[in-house]
């Protein structure tokens, strides 16, 4: 068998235009932004650098919630009491009072919109009876999701040498809590949440702005100073952002805005094959049919700079002629798109049809011929 290589012209295109986006500089240490579905990253900046993710923490928080709430674990009716640990805790808080027993619906919103410190302990001791078991739970996921550059000391993100994360890191957990627990994701819009008689906003910015945010999670202390990790959709599409290293609340909110607008206005997605649609035709050894089409198994979608989708190049590898028979639906290659602006990705090709063997005297002569034409 050879190896066969057909470029396919995806998309004719009757002029060129540039292809890379607007560059962009910013005065955050650390910036991150990657597109939901396609796993595409826009903007890169230190995002493997060791940070100090502060109350960003509290998104692992969220997640163990989250999953012993599906999990039926934890129940939103579930009450929690108050150590003197808990109600001791500095830092931006819930208010919890000492002995009292709490909601878990109550301490969640106390997390998230909040960015309560004392009910993050509340949880952690409610849940696995102590701060440090815990965070060896919150370590053991971070492991599970493939946080590779996370180590956590404790629920709510009060600073620890051993404490660190990574703006990736952040990203994806951020992408876990969004794809796994839609029926709770809700609560990161949040504008506002009373307990105690005391009414407090959610601290993320960029959920004034009417650009689509729907989420995350701030962070401050005082050495990186204020980061945010943003999630949100225009046009049906959805980008996960994390920054941090500005110098105030004011200059993260401008930050992140100019950045959010910029990721949007540059970058699209755009379906560029359909699942199953004929792409080339592979020749078929002693076949019925000479040959039959291959096609991507799924949809592929890919994040480009706008003006970029006219110099996308496909290419399809497969090992050719095939031998019949021939089944539908079997893998033979891979399709590589590569594109200005963007990592080359491949994606299975398959048959989308079948071809039966000759019979016996049509294959005798089929072998004849070819040994006649060498």
């Amino acid at each position: 068998m050879k190896r066969r290589i057909a470029c396919l012209l995806l998309i004719f295109a009757f002029f060129i235009r540039t292809a890379t986006a607007e560059q962009i500089d910013t005065a955050a240490n650390v910036v991150y932004i990657v597109d939901y579905q396609t796993g595409a990253v826009m903007l890169d900046k230190n995002a493997d650098q060791q940070i100090e993710p502060a109350s960003m923490s509290k998104l692992m928080t969220a997640y163990l919630l989250f999953q012993a709430l599906k999990s039926g674990k934890v129940k939103m009716t579930d009450s929690f009491p108050v150590s003197e640990r808990a109600w001791r805790t500095q830092g931006s808080k819930m208010f919890v009072e000492l002995h009292n027993q709490i909601k878990v619906e109550d301490l969640l919103q106390g997390i998230i919109v909040q960015s309560g410190n004392d009910a993050c302990v509340v949880i952690a001791e409610g849940m696995s009876g102590s701060v440090e078991a815990f965070a060896d739970q919150e370590n053991a996921m971070a492991r599970q999701l493939g946080l590779t550059h996370s180590h956590f000391m404790n629920a709510d993100g009060w600073p620890d040498p051993q404490h660190y994360s990574t703006a990736r890191d952040l990203a994806i957990l951020a992408h876990h809590l969004i794809a796994e627990f839609p029926e709770y994701y809700h609560y990161f819009s949040q504008i506002d949440f009373t307990y105690h008689g005391i009414k407090q906003g959610n601290r993320n910015p960029l959920l004034y702005k009417s650009v689509g945010v729907d989420g995350l999670k701030t962070g401050h202390a005082e050495g990186p100073g204020y980061g945010l990790v943003a999630s949100g959709q225009q046009n049906g599409r959805r980008i996960i952002m994390v920054i941090q290293g500005n110098d105030s609340k004011r200059t993260r909110s401008d930050e992140a805005e100019r950045l959010w607008d910029w990721a949007f206005r540059n970058f699209d997605n755009y379906k560029i094959v359909r699942a199953n649609a004929p792409l080339v035709d592979a020749p078929v050894w002693l076949g019925a049919q000479p040959t039959v089409p291959l096609a991507s198994r799924t949809d592929v979608v890919v994040t480009l700079p706008r003006g970029a989708r006219n110099q996308v190049k496909a290419t399809a590898v497969f090992d050719g002629p095939l031998p019949a028979p021939v089944a539908s639906g079997r893998e033979v290659g891979k399709l590589r798109i590569e594109a200005p602006g963007m990592a080359p990705i491949e994606v299975p090709l398959i048959t989308v049809g079948t071809a039966q063997p000759l019979g016996t005297v049509d294959r005798i002569l089929a072998a004849a011929r070819h040994l006649i034409r060498g």
